[in-house]
């Protein structure tokens, strides 16, 4: 369906995909009416600093948002605050939002967005349980996050471990507690598991695996207890919830878009229904670089999902899928990851890995498909590369640091 004559646009999410979308239809000439529906109560702004820059003051409010208010204006993008969405009419292509308000659209741009996965556990009710999503989240954890407190956080994927080095750095006693055998086991392999653990622990981090949570105890309503499955008792005045995020996706469904693990998406990010795509973190869109399907919950995602639904409502040229790309920030570590490790058959590691400046290569089937490059730029930008091309690479030359990463990259045709 050609929609390059669409009267009224809709994006649905003031996150950055959203945001980028609208970024990427005015900067793609579209001149019609567009509107950004936003349940929040802010300006579209950036989440990653919220776990680290933000939350220990370092960064205020306004360096968090994507464009300053006076680009909506200038731009002609209306700005909707505090709506939520909650009906969409396909037969009548409205969207009715909780406030009252409704609207037309030509083309409607899903951006929902995630929600964290809620613990279900005795006693989460208690006062100052806090999960880690928005502005507001980070603002009341900042109230509480004073030195000297007992931080328990449950969960050591990425957003637990950036919290636990942001405390640190706060003053906090941080205590990581996680289900699974290793911290971010989800996603990395052994070796930097190990490297994560040993950092958190010289900065004084306590961190226990193959611990699962039984429930917490309060004292006049605040937590004051987490109790764990063995019967042991770990004492927290704040407690942080860092087990995952959900899509969200019940607005799509109810209104009869496809759905499997996110909002199903094509290339073009568009949905079962021609009118309607979906971009950011709550969509399962194709890999192009590994032949499958899944979802991203990253700003590399946010960003190209939202300038592919522009071009597509837009009839401009797409732009080329980048393979999947991350980072996170604890200490003085940057970590820098290219692709996805999931499926690996080899691994290995260039530089040493009890430094702190080393990449561990992840390959299968000859090709290689992921990397993790910690304080080591070099090594993720020709991983980039070599990623996309998807050419068959020799794993054991990586690991000779004599020879530099250009000089690796020469050696192929791309």
């Amino acid at each position: 369906m050609d929609l390059s004559d669409a009267q009224s646009i809709v994006v649905v999410g003031g996150g950055q995909a959203g945001a980028q979308a609208a970024f990427s239809l005015r900067q793609g000439g579209y001149k019609y009416k567009l509107t950004i529906l936003c349940d929040e109560a802010h300006l579209p702004y950036q989440r990653p600093p919220l776990s680290k820059a933000y939350l220990k003051g370092e960064l205020d409010g306004e360096r968090l948002f994507l464009k300053p208010a006076n680009w909506y204006s200038q731009n002609n993008v209306e700005l909707k605050f505090g709506s939520r969405a909650v009906t969409i009419d396909r037969s009548t292509n409205t969207v009715q939002c909780e406030d009252g308000f409704r609207i037309r659209y030509d083309a409607l741009i899903l951006a929902t967005g995630s929600k964290p996965r809620k613990l279900k556990v005795a006693g989460s009710n208690l006062k100052h349980i806090y999960e880690l999503r928005g502005i507001e989240d980070t603002d009341l954890l900042k109230k509480v996050a004073l030195p000297e407190k007992r931080l328990l956080i449950v969960g050591a994927g990425y957003i637990g471990l950036e919290v636990a080095a942001t405390a640190r750095k706060l003053g906090l006693d941080v205590t990581v507690i996680e289900m699974a055998e290793r911290v971010l086991e989800r996603v990395t392999a052994p070796i930097m598991s190990a490297f994560f653990t040993r950092v958190h622990q010289q900065n004084g981090v306590k961190i226990l695996t193959n611990t699962t949570l039984s429930h917490f105890e309060g004292h006049c309503g605040d937590v004051s207890m987490a109790v764990l499955a063995d019967g042991s008792k770990i004492p927290c005045d704040l407690v942080l919830v860092g087990i995952g995020i959900i899509p969200n996706t019940e607005l799509a469904s109810d209104a009869g878009i496809a759905c499997n693990n996110g909002i199903t998406v094509d290339r073009n990010t568009r949905t079962n229904d021609p009118r309607v795509f979906a971009v950011g973190d709550n969509t399962n869109r194709p890999l192009v670089h590994y032949g499958r399907k899944g979802r991203l919950e990253s700003v590399h995602n946010a960003i190209e999902q939202g300038k592919l639904a522009a071009s597509a409502i837009l009839g401009s040229n797409r732009p080329v899928e980048d393979c999947p790309w991350f980072w996170s920030d604890q200490y003085d570590v940057k970590l820098q990851i290219a692709g996805l490790s999931q499926g690996y058959d080899e691994y290995v590691v260039r530089g040493n890995d009890q430094s702190a400046k080393f990449a561990v290569f992840y390959f299968r089937n000859g090709r290689l498909i992921s990397t993790d490059a910690i304080n080591s730029p070099a090594e993720f930008l020709v991983s980039k590369k070599l990623i996309i091309s998807g050419v068959n690479v020799v794993s054991s030359k990586f690991e000779d640091t004599s020879k530099p990463m250009k000089e690796i990259l020469n050696n192929y045709t791309i």
